[in-house]
């Protein structure tokens, strides 16, 4: 199949540091042309990929643009020029290229990455009959059930890049940014309450995440280690080596890679019961599953608990479910049938 996908132009694919959507795309399209298609990725000028690579920015503008008007549209006029060269456009942006694929006489598929916004919700209902949607999540899919769904495509990881490693450092780890709703302040009262170290690689991405990392910062224990945004290969190291990764989130999280990320490396996961978390933890077999109201105290006896879990249990999960072959052969039936459909 001629199969365009279609990036963000605010990171490059995959990108040099935070940007999970970019990695998910960045395999996919490698993925694709591996299994034989004729992939073209719109992304930026330094991404690496596989696919032919068209691109309007040379070089990523960085976290800065995103959602930049003028990024989006000059993207979206290059990637729909000739829809004609396609069988299919994979949109991976829910702006101007929402627009111009229900005018491009060619099915556009849209993942949506993304949180139901009240934003978000108007656009999609505008369009929720002119292209189809691919849900990262069954709980994702159950918060906007009336569009038009191609399937429920898990994100998946590429394995040989995260080792498994049975023995364990003794310390926790928290992945994330500092909003509020990732639940951070709930890591830090789980190493003051256990006297666990606990290293944290955050990310500060806007006024409400400032506001709040500034407010918790005068509460961190000494057993508090905290990193900026690192790079792929620290995060694995990281990963690897942690007794358990906390995953405290307070919203409907659509998918959470970082729990897989964290299996796949052998090391359980003690998470809240939000959005995909259930779908993606097996509680008691590759990590916990835990209140969001008494997080830290509940964390502290799955803690006691870590020997029941098999690492290697963890990363036979992530196989089975999660893994870049597993994204790609659910896409390709995701494509066939879209591209069926346009036929008929």
């Amino acid at each position: 199949m001629r199969i365009a996908q279609v990036a963000p132009p605010w990171l490059a694919v995959p990108p040099k540091r935070y940007g999970g959507i970019e990695w998910v795309i960045a395999l996919l399209a490698d993925g694709l042309v591996e299994d034989g298609h004729d992939v073209t990725l719109f992304a930026t000028g330094d991404s690496t990929t596989k696919a032919k690579l068209e691109y309007v920015y040379e070089k990523a503008p960085g976290s800065e643009a995103i959602n930049s008007i003028m990024h989006d549209t000059l993207h979206t006029l290059l990637a729909f020029r000739d829809p004609s060269q396609f069988d299919v456009y994979h949109v991976h942006i829910p702006f101007s290229a929402l627009v111009a694929g229900t005018l491009s006489g060619v099915p556009v598929v849209h993942t949506l990455h993304g949180a139901f916004t009240p934003e978000m919700r108007e656009i999609y209902g505008r369009v929720a009959d002119e292209m189809w949607y691919v849900a990262i999540s069954e709980a994702q899919r159950k918060q906007m059930p009336e569009l038009r769904y191609a399937g429920v495509v898990y994100n998946g990881i590429d394995l040989d890049r995260y080792p498994l490693r049975r023995e364990k450092d003794d310390f926790l780890l928290f992945l994330g940014r500092t909003s509020p709703d990732k639940g951070v302040a709930r890591a830090i009262e789980t190493a003051r309450i256990t006297g666990k170290r606990l290293v944290m690689a955050v990310k500060v991405a806007n006024d409400i995440e400032t506001t709040h990392w500034a407010e918790l910062q005068p509460t961190l224990p000494e057993n508090v280690e905290v990193l900026g945004e690192i790079s792929h290969g620290d995060k694995v190291d990281l990963l690897e080596r942690a007794q358990a990764v906390l995953f405290p989130i307070d919203w409907q999280e659509p998918f959470g890679l970082v729990m897989t990320e964290a299996m796949a490396c052998g090391t359980p996961v003690i998470a809240t019961p939000r959005g995909s978390v259930p779908e993606v933890v097996a509680d008691g077999e590759t990590g916990f599953i835990v209140s969001v109201e008494n997080y830290a105290e509940e964390a502290a006896v799955c803690l006691e608990r870590l020997g029941d879990i098999d690492p290697v249990a963890c990363r036979a999960r992530v196989l089975r479910s999660f893994s870049k072959e597993v994204m790609v052969s659910g896409y390709e039936r995701v494509f066939e049938s879209v591209a069926g459909e346009g036929r008929s």
